[in-house]
This record gives C-alpha cells, sequence and structure tokens, in this order.
C-alpha cells in the first residue's frame, strides 16, 4: 500500500497498459481517477469496483481539449482532494508511409498523444506547485527513439513526449515534481494481437528476451515510478523492451 492516501489520473485507460496501470496503482493503494473517450473506460471502473476498489472516479473526455482536461483535473480535487501523481498514457495511431500520410492523419495523432500530455501536464503541474509534490509520468514508446517506417506521425509524437518530459522535469523539480517517461517495445495488446503471424515472428526474433512484454510489464515499472521509491530519480526514459533498443 506504497501509495495510500495519494490520487492518481490515468489517461487513456480504458483498456490496455492504461488499463493495467490503473489497476497496479490501485492495487499500491492510491485512489485513480480514469478517463477515456469510449464506454470501455465505464466498463473498466465496473471491473474494478467489482474486484473491491470502490476509490475509483470516471471522467469521460479528450485530453486535445482543454475543458475535458481541466474536468479531469477537477474530478480528482473535488472527489479525494489531491492529485499526486498524473499518467499521459492516452495515445491513438493512424500509420501509413509518409507519402501517403495526409494532413489529418498528422494532426490528429500530435493532437493526442503530445499536445494532450502537454494540457494534462500543465493543469496538473499548477495543483502539484501549490502542494510541493508530485509525481509525472509519461508513456512514450521506442519507437519515439528509433523511427518506424510507416508512424511518421507517431514516432514524432512519442519522440516530441521524451522532450516534454525532460523539460517538465527541469522546470519543476525545484517544487519537488518529478516527472519520468516509459518507453514501451513490443508490448501485447489488441494492437498486436492482429499482426500476421510472420509479423509477429519478425518481431520475436529482434527482442533478446525472446518474447512481447505484457501490459502489467509497463504497470509494475509506471508504479515503481509513482512511489516514494524513485523520489530521486527525474528526467529519465526507461525501456520497457526486452532489449529490443539497447
Amino acid at each position: 500500500m506504497q501509495l495510500k492516501g495519494k490520487t492518481a489520473v490515468v489517461t487513456g485507460s480504458g483498456r490496455g497498459i492504461g488499463k493495467a496501470i490503473a489497476l497496479k496503482l490501485l492495487q499500491m493503494g492510491a485512489n485513480v481517477v480514469l478517463n477515456g473517450t469510449s464506454s470501455a473506460v465505464e466498463q473498466t471502473a465496473e471491473e474494478f469496483k467489482a474486484l473491491g476498489y470502490v476509490n475509483v472516479a470516471v471522467t469521460k473526455g479528450n485530453v486535445k481539449n482543454i475543458q475535458d482536461v481541466e474536468a479531469m483535473i477537477n474530478t480528482a480535487l473535488d472527489v479525494y482532494g489531491s492529485l499526486d501523481i498524473l499518467v499521459n498514457n492516452a495515445g491513438i495511431t493512424k500509420d501509413t508511409l509518409m507519402l501517403r500520410m495526409t494532413e489529418q492523419d498528422w494532426d490528429d495523432v500530435l493532437d493526442i498523444n503530445l499536445k494532450g500530455a502537454f494540457l494534462c501536464t500543465k493543469a496538473a503541474s499548477k495543483i502539484m506547485m501549490k502542494q510541493r509534490k508530485g509525481k509525472i509520468i509519461n508513456i512514450t514508446s521506442v519507437v519515439g527513439i528509433t523511427g518506424n517506417a510507416g508512424q511518421a506521425n507517431y514516432c514524432s509524437s512519442k519522440a516530441g513526449l521524451i522532450g516534454l518530459t525532460k523539460s517538465t522535469a527541469k522546470e519543476l523539480a525545484s517544487r519537488g515534481i518529478t516527472c519520468n517517461a516509459v518507453a514501451p517495445g513490443a508490448i501485447e495488446t489488441q494492437m498486436t494481437e492482429i499482426l500476421p503471424e510472420k509479423v509477429k515472428e519478425s518481431y520475436l526474433n529482434s527482442i533478446p528476451l525472446g518474447r512481447f512484454g505484457t501490459p502489467e510489464d509497463v504497470a509494475n515499472v509506471v508504479g515503481f515510478l509513482a512511489s516514494d521509491d524513485a523520489n530521486y530519480i527525474t528526467g529519465q526514459v526507461i525501456h520497457i523492451d526486452g532489449g529490443l533498443v539497447m
């Protein structure tokens, strides 16, 4: 119960990695505010409550909209009285080769993956600065470091998120706020389930540990960064990729 009495907001927490992160923080004792744009986030809240985790609140909204972001932050304050942890996990993909990528494809991905994290960080940091403590954790990706064909928009957003992480860490450190990022590699999610077997084999052959990661692998590291055990860590990017990128 390392996070007992603390409140976390996890964006994009209706499924996949975000859902696993939210559950991990609940298991560590935190109050958790879930966020998403679909009914999945409400279903996830009901699942958690059925497991006995009653300290769950839900805010539906899109992180690219400042009004939705402010409503999400206010929910944490109104229901639980504080905001101690922000996990910027919300993200989308619109993959295609750059020559075929539309301006809308670019804008949509950057708006949610990068602008959304900026808006959430800005809103949360105002609260954390007054408290003189807080943890901000951004979910980036190894392709933000390596690049990837067919993902110019996604890779750019995730590379930008690394820059945002480091700038935030430097700006807020004097107020007792840390900001770190985790960079997952190939993680078992709904997106990887639909990959052709040959593509999966190619991925596995490039991963030294020889397996895909799980959402729980990511959630465990986020839980550590959110805890007091990580109080002297800021501005870092931790790879969770089985050795894919070294």
